[in-house]
């Protein structure tokens, strides 16, 4: 990517409600740097998790070591494992102590798509990065990952600034496979780009 790089997201962008978060993570590119190369792509699907009164949230139990991270800073990666096989990339949000975080569902993938059809076992580019499993195995991002700071000067996974979707592109509905209560499921928390291709089906 040549010319000037445009400017990182920054920890005061996360330290705020998740919905608002959420709805503005759409439209921005995550960058995995692996082995001096960028891998890239624009957030077109999120889903937010809020609280521990959020009954499809990992906090709906209380503080976990496997859900320590999302206790921590606003701006921190929270990743996990699923089924024993597949990782899930959130973001921390709002402020430290209180659990919340925003679940990376789906990339519209921009540079290094070769590397990543290679991580990806020679996958063609519409499932490359669509749904939260595929996009982490596309960046090889693990539980390496899981606590790190995503505003750090030498972070290897952070975001950069894209500009901010209009209404009209976004739409919103429930969250997809959570289980819980009438609220957990019904929550209009899943935000995704109207109509792009990449957005997880």
């Amino acid at each position: 990517m040549g010319g000037l790089l445009p400017p990182r997201l920054e920890r005061e962008f996360f330290a705020r409600h998740t919905l608002t978060v959420s709805r503005e993570l759409l439209g921005q590119r995550l960058v995995r740097r692996l082995d001096g190369q960028r891998l890239a792509g624009r957030i077109v699907e999120v889903e937010a998790y809020v609280g521990e009164d959020d009954q499809a949230s990992h906090a709906r139990f209380g503080l976990t070591p496997r859900n320590a991270a999302m206790y921590g800073d606003a701006g921190r990666a929270y990743v996990y494992l699923i089924y024993g096989l597949h990782h899930c990339l959130n973001f921390v949000t709002e402020c430290r102590g209180y659990p919340a975080a925003v679940l990376i569902r789906a990339l519209e993938p921009l540079e290094g798509l070769e590397r990543m059809r290679s991580l990806r076992g020679g996958r063609s580019d519409l499932p490359l990065t669509s749904g939260p499993a595929r996009l982490c195995q596309a960046l090889g991002i693990d539980l390496r990952f899981d606590g790190a700071d995503l505003c750090a000067a030498d972070a290897q996974l952070f975001l950069e600034r894209d500009g901010i979707l209009p209404d009209s592109a976004v739409a919103t509905g429930p969250r997809i496979g959570v289980h819980g209560d009438e609220r957990a499921v019904t929550a209009p928390w899943r935000f995704a780009v109207r109509d792009n291709r990449y957005v997880s089906r």
